[in-house]
């Protein structure tokens, strides 16, 4: 019997050692006093607390956080024995903190927090709100204390978070923490482990939490480390490198369509009607005020819907510039078709007067947008670069605008008239085409395009009645390239302009990168005058 009894005992020891040893509750009367006592009790306490927060069980760790909170707001009272908790800072009487009880808190002393104490009561209470908040909202905020002091936050305290974490994001996040306070651990096994945790998520900041770890002595001391930490920041600083590369080329193409935008309604019209319309960039700006507009009436009128008042303002931008431009061809520019030097004054003077009837009329400020959620954030895609919301509309809308401005050119008696027109002027007229109406719709539809690429600029750009003039000199350089009269030349010089300011820019500058492209551009059209794609002009 004496085998199977001790094979028994073995059993029950070994069962005994598996069970996870139970959390020791906290000493609620030792924490009240702690708080109640001088700056290096209070101390104590509040990282004692930090310490031992990820074994403590939840009530513990909210009468904990109701007596940080208390103290903190100045609500806490100290009298001979035990601590008080009153409703308001200075109450006649308070619950006692251990029994429950209401007290007088006449003779109470109430502690006041220096500096230093602060610091570790708010990363204590830090702790419980992570650890204990009700909603997502609040373990943000804990988690936000705790990572300015996260050297002094134990690791239990960030797994115990992470294992209870709900939401996604939030989970991700303090998993992301818990990997950066592993660095420092003093477990080699746990710091490489860290090391390579922190790898396979790529950042700036992972790169720099990896580089400076080459300042620390086990670097030079443990072989083993100095493996890890290289080839952890070699495999970041290759995806840190492919993800910066993606931002420029996703800022370029974002930043091309906007280009593309400002320019194809100014290739309709210098292309094909041979005026130069320096009132472009405020045609612009007049489809950004439209588009304000819109949002105006939409909060008043429909303040449910107001997030649609964006695509809502495409029609109403459209059609607003393209009547301001026809009234403008109308009125000045069929007059002034034989003498291009007069109908570019003339546009200037239209654009000085648009410019100057807005700032009488709306003010001189920025206009303030509701971002809708479509434009609002964005999603990280890999390392450092975030595809924003709002510079993939301007890409989505821009490539509408494009196919859209096709089919008018190609597919309808419209566009068909106008080919005409540019091509043979006199011919077009000898066989019966209105060619004054012609030029008028033509002129309309170039500024009813630059009354999209004011819509496709609100989300991105700040509204306000000078914000034409930076894109006029951009959208001629974009058209003089592509070819005078091309949209698909518009579309790669557009591509091409944008791509390089994006790339040089980094380096020199943005004036000096405006610099360098113009001059690009001046020594290609000293080889190649035409521009990229030569189109019949009228005659």
């Amino acid at each position: 019997m004496a085998d199977p009894l001790r094979a028994l005992l073995a059993l029950c020891c070994l069962a005994l050692l598996t069970v996870p040893a139970s959390a020791a509750p906290l000493d609620r009367a030792a924490f009240a006093a702690d708080l109640c006592g001088d700056g290096a009790a209070q101390v104590r306490g509040a990282e004692g607390l930090v310490q031992a927060a990820g074994d403590l069980a939840a009530d513990d760790l909210a009468f904990a956080g109701g007596l940080l909170g208390a103290l903190a707001e100045r609500r806490l009272a100290c009298p001979a024995e035990g601590a008080l908790l009153l409703g308001r800072p200075g109450a006649p009487e308070g619950r006692d903190a251990l029994t429950g009880a209401t007290r007088p808190a006449a003779e109470a002393r109430a502690p006041v927090l220096g500096l230093r104490q602060r610091a570790a009561v708010e990363t204590a209470r830090g702790t419980v709100a992570l650890l204990t908040g009700p909603d997502p909202a609040a373990r943000v905020a804990g988690l936000a204390v705790l990572e300015r002091r996260i050297a002094t936050v134990p690791a239990a305290v960030l797994d115990r978070a992470r294992d209870a974490e709900t939401d996604a994001a939030l989970k991700g996040t303090i998993t992301g923490l818990a990997h950066a306070a592993a660095l420092s651990s003093p477990d080699p096994a746990r710091r490489r482990a860290a090391i390579a945790a922190v790898a396979a998520s790529p950042s700036g900041a992972a790169q720099a939490r990896l580089a400076a770890l080459k300042g620390d002595p086990a670097y030079s001391a443990d072989p083993a480390f100095r493996a890890a930490l290289d080839a952890g920041l070699a495999q970041v600083s290759r995806a840190v490198a492919v993800g910066d590369g993606l931002a420029v080329f996703y800022n370029g193409l974002s930043f091309a369509s906007i280009l593309f935008m400002a320019a194809a309604g100014l290739a309709i019209i210098f292309g094909l009607m041979g005026v130069i319309n320096l009132a472009q960039g405020e045609f612009i700006m007049l489809g950004a005020y439209a588009t304000y507009g819109v949002q105006e009436a939409f909060r008043r009128l429909a303040p449910g819907l107001l997030d649609l008042y964006l695509l809502a303002a495409v029609p109403v931008a459209f059609a607003a510039v393209a009547l301001v431009g026809i009234a403008v061809e109308a009125l000045i520019l069929r007059h002034l078709y034989r003498r291009p030097l007069m109908s570019l004054l003339a546009t200037w003077a239209v654009s000085l007067f648009l410019v100057n009837l807005v700032r009488v009329t709306v003010g001189t400020q920025n206009l303030q947008f509701v971002m809708p959620a479509y434009v609002s954030g964005g999603v990280p895609l890999y390392a450092d670069f975030v595809m924003t919301w709002n510079r993939l509309f301007a890409i989505g809308f821009a490539a509408a605008t494009l196919v859209l401005t096709l089919l008018i050119l190609r597919r309808t008696p419209l566009g068909l008239d106008i080919r005409a027109v540019t091509q043979n002027r006199d011919m077009a007229a000898c066989l019966g085409l209105p060619t004054r109406r012609v030029d008028r719709l033509a002129f309309g539809l170039g500024s009813g395009l630059a009354g999209l690429a004011g819509v496709a600029l609100c989300p991105i750009y700040s509204v306000n009645p000078g914000m034409g003039s930076g894109f006029i000199a951009d959208s001629f350089m974009v058209v003089v390239l592509g070819g005078v009269g091309s949209l698909i030349g518009t579309l790669v010089a557009a591509l091409g302009v944008g791509g390089a300011n994006v790339l040089i820019e980094p380096v020199s500058g943005a004036v000096a990168a405006k610099v360098i492209v113009l001059v690009g551009i001046i020594l290609f059209l000293q080889r190649r005058p035409e521009g990229l794609f030569a189109v019949r002009r009228r005659r």
